[in-house]
Order: structure tokens, then sequence, then C-alpha cells
């Protein structure tokens, strides 16, 4: 049944090989169902509800991308997205949740027409094949400063980001929660690489299950101790059922009458959603359909159109059942890695997820030391690609490193294409080289630039 559904063979992969790729998107991704209920909550909505609504929606946007695509991408709430809701929206801007909920909503169902009329397509075909391979390095170079900063490996600092201090650790009594953590993540990314040199198949599975393992090894045998206060909990599950809250508190609260009270406000607000959430998909899309050997000789992915569109049904699926914009996520690569190439390993993810309502206390017990490992390894595998750059050709190589840096000291994959497009167009009109840049993306130029200084 999955071969004539999902076209396996023709994809070169198996059921088993689709089903682990599944399992290991979800459990490097599945740190949404906590993350995004204490953000949005922080609006006055309901935690429970904004559990319950994250992990539907996230099923549903995974189900509508193997029905529309058959591509191997999961999708949830976008982070980032759900900070500008919380803290910008209902925050500094003191609006209420209802209309942010409006605004994400009008957004995705911009998105759905964008997508229907080939505009979203049309941009990612416009972006030149050196840029493409850019921001996939790019988002290597993002996705491993996200597993380092999940491990604690990388905290806050007077230089803004520094190195974990294991001799602060032992002289202010956190070594047994905050060190220990640290050097368990690190014992994860030596499992995972070992594996993968070994050829073991679901090598990137078993490293966050075996880490996991030893974390639980180290709490009874009292290395590791839970400090709740300061993030680092018990990776030990005390129980492994539990019932979902009912979705009524955030479903369908719209505030359509905000539009015609402050038109101007909802505009921005809307805008701010639509423009991080298309560069945002695009970029996370490119990356991991060039790592997965998905794009064609002229640096397109056939198919484009579905991918688009899901991201753009689970955007209003999410705003009507009570959550921020769902969006492609950039774990789908962890999923990528292990083999996943068709819409099976999406289904499976979102069969997890609707599987997690009823398993909250179990897949929240595992610990971001045992699943930051995996992001750290899919980072060091997607910026591989870097040794495709013509670093010789300046007019693209120029444009190429500032948009792999910008990624990922902005920490944020659309900030990194905007500027790397706009320092391609500059540089190729300086240089008078029209060459690979057509007319779109002069247009995405001026309108990146007016966005940084207009909106």
């Amino acid at each position: 049944m999955f071969e004539k559904v999902f076209k396996l063979k023709e994809n070169g992969t198996d059921t088993r090989t689709e089903l682990v790729a599944g399992l290991t998107t979800f459990m490097t991704m599945v740190y949404i169902l906590a993350l995004n209920p204490s953000i949005l909550s922080q609006s006055g909505m309901d935690a429970g509800s904004i559990l319950t609504a994250t992990a539907v929606s996230s099923a549903i946007a995974c189900f509508c991308m193997a029905a529309f695509s058959n591509k191997p991408f999961a999708l949830s709430a976008g982070l980032g997205l759900n900070a500008y809701f919380a803290y910008t929206i209902c925050g500094s801007m003191g609006y209420s949740w209802q209309a942010a909920l409006t605004a994400v909503f009008v957004e995705g169902v911009i998105f759905i027409i964008l997508s229907l009329t080939n505009v979203r397509e049309a941009i990612f075909n416009a972006i030149p094949s050196q840029l493409k391979i850019a921001v996939s390095v790019g988002i290597g170079l993002f996705i491993t400063f996200i597993g380092c900063q999940n491990a604690h490996i990388i905290v806050d600092g007077s230089t803004l980001v520094t190195l974990f201090s294991f001799k602060g650790a032992l002289s202010d009594g956190t070594f047994r929660s905050a060190g220990i953590s640290v050097i368990l993540a690190l014992v994860g990314v030596v499992l995972i690489f070992f594996m993968l040199h070994k050829g073991v198949k679901g090598y990137m599975l078993y490293g966050i299950l075996l880490t996991w393992l030893i974390g639980i090894i180290f709490q009874l045998v009292g290395l590791y101790v839970p400090d709740p206060d300061n993030g680092f909990y018990s990776v030990i599950p005390t129980s492994f059922v539990s019932l979902p809250s009912s979705m009524a508190p955030t479903m369908f609260k719209f505030d359509f009458g905000f539009i015609a009270q402050h038109p101007g406000d909802f505009i921005v607000m809307m805008f701010s959603f639509l423009f991080v959430d298309i560069f945002d998909t695009l970029g996370t899309v490119i990356g991991c359909a060039s790592k997965a050997n998905m794009l064609d000789e002229n640096g397109s992915l056939p198919g484009i159109k579905g991918v688009l569109l899901a991201d753009a049904c689970g955007t209003v699926v999410g705003a009507c059942l009570g959550t921020s914009t769902i969006t492609t996520f950039v774990e789908s690569s962890s999923g990528i890695t292990e083999g996943g190439r068709t819409g099976l390993t999406s289904v499976t993810t979102g069969v997890l997820f609707l599987l997690a309502l009823f398993l909250t206390p179990l897949f929240l017990t595992v610990p971001s030391f045992a699943t930051a490992p995996a992001l750290i390894v899919v980072g060091f595998l997607m910026m591989q690609q870097v040794a495709n750059i013509h670093w010789t050709n300046l007019l693209e190589a120029v444009p190429s490193f500032i948009c792999i840096t910008m990624m990922g000291f902005a920490y944020s994959i659309s900030d990194g294409i905007a500027f790397g497009i706009i320092s391609w167009v500059v540089l190729h009109v300086l240089a008078k080289d029209r060459s690979d840049t057509s007319a779109l993306m002069y247009v995405l130029a001026v309108i990146f630039v007016l966005k940084y200084f207009l909106i």
C-alpha cells in the first residue's frame, strides 16, 4: 500500500527508512509542544488549548505536505513568529491575542493565493543556484548554533555568546545539572558521528535514544540532578498517558473588527508574519531539498507548489485552531539525513504528533541534551555543500558568504536570504553584470531594503 501511495522505489527508499526518518524528525522537533504553549500563553491564551492546537495543526499540515507534494518535510508552529505574536503584538504593542490570530489567519489566506498563483514558486526559482547552495550551508550553521544552544554548550555571556564554563558550574554548584547535561550532549555528538562513520542505519535516532538512556542512568546514580528552576528537568518519565486539553478556549477566536479599528497596525502585523514566513519557508525548503538532492539541474524543486500550498494551509488551520504561524521546520533535515524522501516521512511525523496528545508526559521528557546532538550533526552534513560555492567568482562568493554568516549571526533564515539577495544585486549592478540575475531579484532586493527601513 505504501509503495503505491508514496512511490517509495521511485524515490530510492523503503517503508522502514521512511518510518525511521519520520520518527527522527519528530524527536528533534517535539520540543515545540512544550515551548509553544509556554510562549503563546504569555499573551493570555490557554496553555492546554495551545498544546492541543499545536499538535493537531502540525499533524494536519504534515498530512497536507504528503498529500500535496509527497515530500518529507514536517511542519509545526514556527519559533520566532510565536515570540513576535506573544511579546510584540500582545506585549509591547498591547493588542489582544484574538487580533494576532486574525493577522495569522489573513496571512495564511494570502499565502494560499500566492501559492496557487505561482508567486512563491517564482521567488524560489528566481534565487540563483549559488545563493541556494549558500542558503543550505547557512541553515547548516544556523541549525548547529541552535543545537549548541539547546545543549547549553553555547550560553549567554559578555560577548553575546560564549562557551559553557565547567569551572563556573563547579564553583556555583550547578555542575550536576548544567555541567553533566553539556557532557551528555557532547557524548551524544560523538555517538552519532561514530555511528555515521560506521554506516549504521537509523544512526540519528539511535543517537538520540542512547544519549537519553545514558542520561536516565546518570540520574538514577545521582550524577545528573534535575534543576527545573534553571531549565534542567528530570529525564525519567513519571507517567506515560494523558488526555488532551480542549481547544475550545482558542478555536476560531478571531477579531475581524480589529482590522477596521486599527488598519495600519493590522497591515504591519500581517506583513511581518507574511514576510518572515515566506522566506523562512523558502530557505528551509531550499536547504532540505538540497541535502536530499531533490533540486533539478536548474536548481528548481519539482512539485514545490504542493510544498508551499501545504505550508500555507497549515498556517490557516493553525490560526483556526488557536496557534501561531505553522511553517516548514528546519529539523526536517534530520529525517532527510536518515533517508526520508517521500510523504511517508511527513505522515509518520504527523501521526506521532497526534499520538503525542495522549503520551505528552513521555515525549516531553525527552531531554534537549539528547536531541541537540542530532541538530549539530545535521548542521555538519548541510555545511559540507560549502565546497560547491564558486569562491573564485567574487560576484557569487561574496553574497553567498554574507548569506551564510547573516543567517547564523542574525539568528534568522529570512534575514540571511535578504542580505544575500541585496548584496547579490548591488554587486552585479556595480559590476554591470546581469548574468544569472532575473528581474524578480531586483524587485526582491528593493522590497528587502524597504522592509528594513519601513516595517
